[in-house]
């Protein structure tokens, strides 16, 4: 058992677990800056892009590589910086360390030998692009990136194919196309949204199904995030049906949104199509 008390020694040696931004650099919040400050050592996926990017910010420290292909060596030797009573700051190239990056092999080894693990809030791609999907939010499920391969990747995409909650992905722009065709074969042509280039200039959301969709990305740049709509559930009920019964929560003294949510739970519908619908009906019934 490891019980840990994050703030009971300040002072002492810890590995803290500090995001950067995404794209938007005046995202970065004091907090994080703080702990970069009072780190003794950085560990960094590429200390080249870490170094520029601290240099943006006004901060400069010792640097260390930390990546996949270095974990184990450079966590012995992070544990090492930590016996020498040292602070050291893990940040992966943007976003939050160890999704979808390196870094739990440190967390364990140093959270075993005793050292205070301190995670420091901060951007993550998969929330920004599940919060404004459009998609359920209620239950999700974070899966990263799918294998390179066509053929691995598709019996990754079986394994998920049956769950009913929102799948976020993570996709490089050169695989894009082939990636959402292959989820299209086994998920079938779900409703998803594509958020790519997130916090910067050029931020965008393609929301819709896959088929929808598809036509469009061969010509899109910049790291994406996919996310998917979950299994829809069986039911013998209509979309009309799921329509009315929410209206009828509705006019029972139930808001709005809340009676488009209970409506559509096992319904296989989303509840924000179930409640635009839900309100598309009420405004046309004010005009007539």
């Amino acid at each position: 058992m490891n019980r840990q008390k994050s703030f009971q020694n300040e002072n002492g040696p810890a590995v803290y677990l500090v995001p950067t931004p995404i794209g938007n650099l005046s995202e970065i919040s004091p907090r994080q800056k703080e702990a970069l400050e009072n780190a003794d050592v950085i560990a960094c996926e590429d200390t080249r892009n870490s170094g520029l990017l601290l240099k943006s910010i006004g901060i400069h420290k010792p640097l260390i590589a930390h990546h996949e292909y270095n974990a184990h060596t450079s966590s012995t030797g992070i544990l090492k910086l930590l016996e020498e009573g040292k602070k050291v700051a893990v940040i992966s190239d943007a976003g939050y360390p160890l999704i979808s990056d390196p870094g739990s092999e440190l967390v364990r080894l140093a959270s075993q030998a005793g050292y205070p693990v301190i995670p420091v809030s901060g951007s993550n791609a998969a929330l920004n692009a599940l919060v404004a999907s459009g998609l359920e939010t209620s239950h999700f499920l974070f899966y990263g990136f799918l294998d390179a391969k066509s053929v691995r990747r598709k019996k990754e995409l079986e394994s998920l194919k049956s769950l009913p909650y929102t799948v976020i992905f993570y996709e490089a722009p050169h695989r894009i196309e082939k990636m959402l065709e292959d989820v299209k074969e086994v998920f079938g042509d779900r409703q998803i949204c594509l958020a790519r280039e997130l916090t910067k200039l050029h931020e965008e959301f393609l929301r819709g199904t896959i088929s929808k969709i598809l036509p469009l990305v061969s010509q899109l740049k910049g790291e994406m995030v996919v996310v998917v709509q979950g299994c829809p559930q069986q039911t013998d009920r209509s979309f009309e049906e799921t329509v009315r019964m929410a209206s009828e929560l509705a006019a029972s003294g139930i808001k709005p949104k809340q009676a488009a949510a209970k409506a559509s739970e096992e319904s296989g519908f989303s509840k924000n199509e179930v409640y635009q619908e839900m309100m598309r009906q009420k405004k046309e019934q004010e005009e007539q």
